[in-house]
């Protein structure tokens, strides 16, 4: 009989499959397969010496998980990692696309402002073009209305080196809004002082993109409804008091990352609004 030296090429030992790794980075969405949760990674943080990231789902609740296996990304098994920080190749670029001023400090705030209709306006614009309007030391100011923009110019007293850029919420011809801004414009020290700007859409949510959310479009709202709890309905959202639109407002920020977020109607008359104030003839 033949003897027969057993080596490892003769024993069939399926390999390990490792899977795929994963970043848990801002947004991400991951299911847990013990639980069948499914939500974005809002942070990670480390818990005992362990790294763990908190999920969101659709409904706003939230829930804790020690990275590793155990999760699905587009129906497939992965491996959740930390994030990690990359080393900056090239010129790194603020949220607005502007090529970020390295070791830039803030500037001492100017007497020119940038003017918005409301907290929210003034929320996407600073998550936007924060960093750019720090550099240039502009303040960005809510109104909480323009019902009385005539008289808070009057009072602003718009001048050589006081320049003031007002965006406005639905600002179309023929509009309530087109009126007051006119308006204002025709106050004495406007000309030349004061630019008034405005985009097409009834509420700045509207101005984020639905695709940044994972959206085709909006949800329409029928006219006797009040907007931003019709958009949280048609999405269903809680809508039921100011804490859920609150809270509604703060999931549709997180979505924004970058200008690329936001729509170009709004892009340009707030780039537009910034060139006004800091150009050099403006005095600030």
């Amino acid at each position: 009989m033949a003897d027969y030296a057993w080596g490892a090429q003769d024993i069939s030992v399926p390999a390990r499959t490792e899977l795929p790794e994963v970043a848990a980075a801002a947004g991400l969405v991951l299911e847990d397969v013990q639980t069948g949760f499914v939500g974005a990674v809002v942070r990670v943080e480390k818990s005992g010496g362990l790294h763990v990231m908190v999920l969101e789902d659709r409904k706003l609740r939230h829930r804790t998980f020690r990275l590793g296996h155990g999760f699905l990304l587009d129906g497939n098994p992965v491996r959740v990692t930390a994030p990690t920080k990359a080393a900056p190749a090239g010129p790194q670029r603020t949220a607005s696309g502007s090529v970020r001023v390295e070791g830039g400090r803030a500037r001492t705030a100017k007497a020119s402002r940038i003017w918005v209709e409301g907290k929210h306006d003034a929320e996407l614009v600073e998550k936007v073009w924060g960093d750019d309007l720090r550099h240039e030391g502009i303040v960005v100011e809510p109104l909480h209305g323009i019902d009385d923009l005539e008289g808070a110019v009057r009072a602003f007293s718009p001048g050589p080196g006081r320049r003031l850029g007002i965006l406005v919420d639905h600002l179309l011809p023929g509009t309530k809004e087109s009126r007051l801004a006119e308006q204002a414009m025709a106050q004495r020290g406007a000309a030349g002082s004061v630019l008034i700007v405005g985009h097409p859409y009834v509420d700045v949510w509207q101005a984020v993109k639905p695709g940044a959310l994972g959206l085709a479009a909006w949800p329409v709202v029928p006219r006797h409804q009040d907007w931003k709890t019709g958009i949280l309905a048609g999405l269903g959202w809680p809508h039921s008091d100011s804490a859920d639109v609150a809270r509604g407002w703060k999931r549709i920020l997180g979505s924004v990352t970058t200008y690329a977020d936001v729509e170009a109607s709004l892009l340009g008359r707030v780039e537009e609004v910034i060139d006004f104030l800091t150009a050099p003839q403006a005095g600030i």
